[in-house]
């Protein structure tokens, strides 16, 4: 009688190892010179380029896709969630100023079909390359017993760099500057759980191709722009916020010092219809929509008042559409949308 094996307990070896060779052909292209040995050791090895830095500070972060994923698994559609999970990171540290060097990737499942991982990490590859930085790693972990079949979750680590000298806080945000909103892509990666209530099943379904659209990567267009002399210098741009969970309240509120309010008017900007209809299908109130939902503007930016007409047209460039949709008031650290 055989005794019991790892296989025999839901983790195949051979089929990881196998999976393991074919990831490494698909980030090779997200992968420069900076990124040294390849994948597959024990580490991710990047070197900083230390010539082109003064003053260089590491930035991080660490965010996952949430329950987006459950709309990807019940349409069976896994080709954007990789992009999400990128988009998550490099668009929260491009908040501090600082530019994406590289990503890892974290899926955990108990059984998933070889096609649906590669899938999955084909998008973080897609996304890292739109981000400019190196997926460099990461960790594919099989655990029987802790999802249901076909079921996983996605997460991503993320390290970037910026000068210290520009290193974007918010603490100098003042009266009279202006928010500029950066249009999203959807509904972007938050929303989801209250997404579920509202919708029925066929109607989730029905409705994937929208509620799946990746969420839009921002940092090209906003590194652009920060390294832009004409625009940037004077430090014209003040403060960046990421409207992902809490929106417009909480994320805004998190950059603004104390002594000031930022008012936005909701009429500023048109709200796509995907949001509208989870409104008065839910019966959902104008403050929890803003207090949930990037409502059409995922990223938005405080800048210097004499700045509005450049950064709008700044923006097109990049075919990405761009509003001002409010203004810094004197106030306590409020966010107010009327």
């Amino acid at each position: 009688m055989r005794g019991l094996t790892y296989k025999s307990s839901g983790v195949d070896r051979a089929r990881a190892d196998a999976f393991k060779k074919r990831l490494k052909e698909i980030a090779h292209s997200s992968c420069g010179p900076e990124v040294l040995r390849g994948l597959g050791g024990f580490g991710g090895f990047f070197e900083l380029a230390r010539h082109k830095f003064k003053e260089p500070v590491l930035v991080s972060s660490a965010d996952g896709v949430g329950t987006k994923l459950k709309i990807a698994i019940l349409a069976d559609i896994h080709d954007s969630v990789g992009i999400d999970a990128v988009a998550m990171n490099v668009n929260d540290i491009l908040c501090t100023g600082a530019r994406p060097l590289f990503f890892l990737d974290y899926i955990a499942y108990s059984w998933l079909r070889d096609d649906v991982l590669l899938k999955i990490v084909a998008g973080v590859n897609r996304g890292c390359i739109e981000a400019g930085c190196a997926l460099v790693g990461g960790e594919t972990a099989q655990m029987p017993g802790m999802y249901k079949k076909g079921e996983y979750d996605l997460a991503g680590f993320c390290v970037g760099v910026v000068e210290k000298q520009n290193i974007i806080t918010g603490s100098d945000i003042e009266p009279g500057n202006i928010v500029v909103g950066l249009a999203s892509s959807g509904l972007h990666s938050n929303g989801f759980s209250l997404v579920r209530k509202v919708f029925g099943v066929r109607e989730l379904q029905r409705m994937s191709k929208e509620l799946l659209r990746p969420t839009r990567i921002y940092v090209k267009p906003v590194v652009s722009l920060l390294d832009d002399k004409g625009i940037s210098k004077k430090r014209a741009i003040r403060g960046i916020a990421h409207i992902t969970g809490g929106a417009f309240f909480d994320k805004i509120k998190r950059i603004i010092p104390d002594n000031v309010d930022v008012e936005i008017a909701k009429d500023s900007w048109p709200v796509p219809e995907i949001f509208k209809l989870i409104q008065n299908k839910g019966g959902v109130s104008d403050f929890e929509m803003y207090h949930t939902f990037n409502m059409g503007v995922g990223m938005v930016l405080i800048a210097s008042y004499n700045k509005e007409k450049e950064l709008i047209s700044y923006f097109s460039k990049f075919g990405l559409k761009a509003w001002v949709i409010g203004r810094v008031v004197s106030g306590k650290g409020r966010v107010v949308i009327k």
